[in-house]
């Protein structure tokens, strides 16, 4: 699936989740979907949880994020020293 296919299935309007950008059709944010997989929950986990989600709808979460992150200087909580 295509960069454009995968992202056209998330949705950003101020009236739903105060404008965060959401899986479409849902009130599931990719913030949301994000927080389960880095905490450990599996894709397979999160389609069972959620009915009508679909794995498309998760990798386009993470598209998402990563071309969110593409043009932004990204700086670690915690410095480290030589």
């Amino acid at each position: 699936m295509t960069d454009e296919k995968l992202l056209s299935r998330i949705s950003i309007n101020p009236k739903v989740m105060t404008g965060k950008p959401v899986i479409k059709g849902t009130r599931l944010t990719v913030e949301f979907i994000l927080n389960l997989l880095a905490h450990g929950a599996t894709i397979e986990q999160i389609l069972a949880e959620y009915e009508g989600l679909t794995r498309s709808d998760i990798q386009a979460c993470i598209l998402f994020a990563s071309k969110t992150l593409e043009n932004t200087l990204f700086m670690p909580l915690e410095m480290e020293t030589a």
